[in-house]
């Protein structure tokens, strides 16, 4: 299995996630260029966390429309794995791969802190050795993390069980309030697939909770799932 991780003008967090699947979890990993036109050979693909451009337009806007995200939307049609991780998940939502949007934060600030989530699905490839209803602790760091949908998208996540990640407390109860769930996200999501469940965007960061001296390690379920997934395939 080979995993791919995609820089855009702007990813910081390129160079985390390549670490943990190439350094941490020992697995075959190349970057992907934000001008590529084809992804061969990959059988999962990363799209980090940073300030894609900039940001200059709106988060995730101008990414979306890189040359890399056409091979992006092909490879998640062929049922390639598709991580968007913070910025990336805004790119997902903007280039129409997953439902919904991205809002401020609800204090209008950047926010820098750890939060814990809920795990609410297990049968994705993101989430398949994660146990229902762990609680995990993963790092937050962004402006816009509070995630909208209309009513009805809303309603169909929940039937479709296609929302993977809640805030919560350290004890596993969703309560909205700015110490659960800081950013305002509607519904405590944190994490949402695409229905076929080959595509998952997460707000906060699981590659900066993958060692020891970060503070936690609980990110490495999540990658394991994606390992664990393609070892399955």
């Amino acid at each position: 299995m080979k995993f791919g991780v995609v820089v855009f003008p702007g990813s910081n967090c390129d160079h985390d996630a390549f670490h943990v699947l190439h350094d941490v979890l020992g697995q075959p990993a190349e970057w992907i260029w934000h001008e590529s036109t084809d992804i061969i050979g990959l059988d999962a693909v990363i799209l980090p966390g940073g300030f894609a451009y900039g940001d200059y337009l709106r988060t995730g806007a101008i990414a979306s429309h890189s040359p890399v995200m056409g091979a992006v939307k092909k490879f998640a049609a062929r049922g390639g794995l598709v991580l968007g991780i913070c910025n990336g998940f805004q790119i997902l939502l903007e280039a129409g791969l997953l439902p919904g949007a991205m809002l401020r934060n609800r204090r209008l600030k950047f926010l820098c802190r750890f939060v814990h989530l809920r795990v609410e699905a297990t049968d994705t490839p993101f989430s398949s050795a994660c146990q229902m209803g762990q609680v995990l602790k993963f790092p937050i760091a962004h402006m816009e993390g509070n995630y909208f949908a209309e009513p009805a998208t809303l309603k169909e996540l929940e039937a479709n069980h296609q929302v993977v990640f809640r805030y919560a407390t350290p004890g596993g109860e969703v309560v909205d309030d700015e110490e659960t769930n800081p950013n305002g996200a509607l519904d405590n999501i944190a994490g949402i697939t695409n229905r076929e469940r080959n595509v998952l965007g997460l707000m906060p960061h699981p590659e900066r909770a993958s060692e020891p001296l970060l503070g936690s390690t609980d990110g490495l379920a999540l990658f394991r799932s994606l390992v664990d997934s393609l070892v399955a395939r």
